[in-house]
């Protein structure tokens, strides 16, 4: 339960200081460290994110752009259900690999990301007026509910709060400082997570509440102690935090399910029945 707790500190206090950090950093160590079956490390991760999140855009609530936030969240919510039924689908050593090389791919993008030039605006970002204040009219609606329910599947097929694609899509479709959009992301993060974590928790027998429980309570100390620090740094380190971590944790799954034992795909007749118990596949029926 020590180490329980432990692990989540460190994804409260990545969630804090990175925005997507947490979520990245959940399903790893849920699967590996703490051993649980993927579908019930996805489903953990997605409720422990989500609540943290929602606690983390209260305690910084001052640089939360909320109706950016709420619209692309509603995306998200529509798209999470599509994501968990085909994460329900995909076997285990697939859903990993896929999920380790989209977030090195993510992460090579924020930290080559180049700087907008003044008056440049891309055809995927909202305008905005000459005051500087975003134009949430339909066009920008429907590019944040769109990058929203884009993130949506992705959360719920990897079982992630889709913090590590919503900065960036954010970022992208607003134009927002990243310091707003490390806020802004916790809010799409819990509306993403909650529709993410019933459509997975519908799918499993076994939830463990009370390791669940231990996990948040560290969570939410952790988010604290993240969101203070990160005060003190620049955007561009935040950003370069944010990429680094990404990268880092893509290729160390990446690693651990092309050469870790327990996870490579065996045929039938050689799968020792011990390893499909504690590691079943994502695609058996349940």
């Amino acid at each position: 339960m020590i180490l329980t707790m432990l692990y989540g500190g460190i994804v409260g206090i990545a969630l804090g200081l990175t925005g997507g950090g947490g979520s990245i950093f959940a399903v790893p160590l849920l699967l590996y460290a703490i051993g649980l079956p993927l579908r019930e490390a996805v489903t953990v991760s997605l409720g422990v994110v989500g609540l943290t999140a929602l606690y983390g855009a209260g305690f910084q609530r001052s640089l939360v752009s909320w109706l950016p936030g709420i619209i692309f969240g509603i995306g998200g919510i529509l798209g999470a259900p599509a994501g968990a039924w085909i994460g329900a689908r995909l076997p285990q050593f697939w859903t990993l690999v896929l999920f380790a090389g989209l977030m090195v791919f993510i992460g090579v993008r924020m930290w080559r990301d180049r700087k907008t030039k003044p008056g440049e605006v891309s055809r995927f970002t909202c305008r905005r007026d000459t005051d500087g204040v975003l134009r949430l009219r339909w066009p920008c609606s429907a590019k944040l509910l769109f990058a929203g329910g884009t993130t949506g599947v992705l959360s719920g097929t990897f079982g992630v709060g889709g913090g590590f694609l919503v900065v960036p899509a954010l970022l992208l479709v607003t134009a927002m400082p990243i310091e707003r959009a490390l806020a802004t992301s916790l809010v799409c993060i819990a509306l993403i997570s909650a529709s993410a974590f019933f459509s997975n928790f519908l799918a499993i027998h076994n939830f463990p509440y009370v390791l669940a429980a231990w996990f948040l309570v560290k969570g939410a100390l952790g988010m604290t102690l993240g969101a203070s620090v990160k005060a003190y740094l620049s955007g561009l380190l935040l950003k370069r935090i944010f990429a680094v971590s990404i990268i880092g944790i893509g290729f160390w799954i990446g690693t651990q399910t092309l050469f870790g034992k327990s996870l490579k795909p065996t045929s039938e007749k050689s799968e020792p029945v011990a390893q499909v118990t504690r590691f079943p596949s994502a695609s058996a029926p349940h």
